[in-house]
């Protein structure tokens, strides 16, 4: 086979130069420029602030909150790349589990899971409990939970904070979300942004 002639060396290395200014240059300056002046809040990190003005996490990316008088997120599965160890509610290490639902370690995982949450939330030893909360999503930093997650937790929520349970649902009520434009999933509920409202409806408690 005949090596390439010099002007066709030429041709591919302008094309490669120009496909790599246009592509890998060019066009990701322009979008963080055009993102940042259309969607300022959103190619920040949609950083959440509380009343002091202080962040204290992004609404898109969820934390881990384990007291009672908080709201509890779905469980995370982040791991570190290499698989280790768990990096819960680190979004360096986004990760599904990667586990099928015949898996016995995934069975076992949502069997303690469901056991445990029933616990905490003091409900029956057989009462249903919603997927969300014994289950990781995708990228395991899910930042939302169902209302059905969320309407279970409040008594343990209004225990913790000497509130009337009906105060706790109202709350949820007012910082819930409906199906993304309209059409796409249930209602849901930012943890971080019902763990604030709680917050300043009754700080210091």
């Amino acid at each position: 086979m005949k090596g390439l002639k010099g002007s066709h060396f030429q041709q591919y290395l302008r094309a490669t130069i120009f496909f790599m200014v246009v592509c890998g240059l060019l066009y990701p300056l322009s979008v963080t420029a055009l993102s940042g002046i259309l969607f300022p809040f959103q190619a920040g990190g949609s950083l959440v602030r509380d009343r002091a003005g202080q962040t204290v996490g992004s609404r898109i990316i969820a934390q881990g909150f384990e007291t009672p008088r908080y709201f509890h997120p779905r469980p995370s599965a982040a791991l570190t790349p290499d698989g280790s160890g768990p990096q819960p509610y680190d979004g360096a290490f986004s990760s599904p589990s990667n586990l099928g639902p015949s898996n016995p370690a995934f069975i076992k995982a949502v069997t303690e899971a469901a056991r445990a949450y029933r616990k905490e939330n003091r409900l029956p030893a057989l009462a249903p409990v919603p997927v969300d909360a014994v289950t990781a999503s995708g990228s395991g930093l899910d930042p939302d939970i169902s209302l059905a997650n969320a309407l279970l937790q409040a008594p343990r929520v209004a225990t913790a904070r000497h509130l009337n349970p009906e105060m706790v649902r109202t709350l949820i009520e007012k910082t819930r979300v409906g199906p993304q434009f309209g059409l796409l999933g249930p209602p849901r509920v930012n943890v971080l942004e019902l763990n604030l409202a709680l917050d300043a409806l009754t700080p210091g408690r």
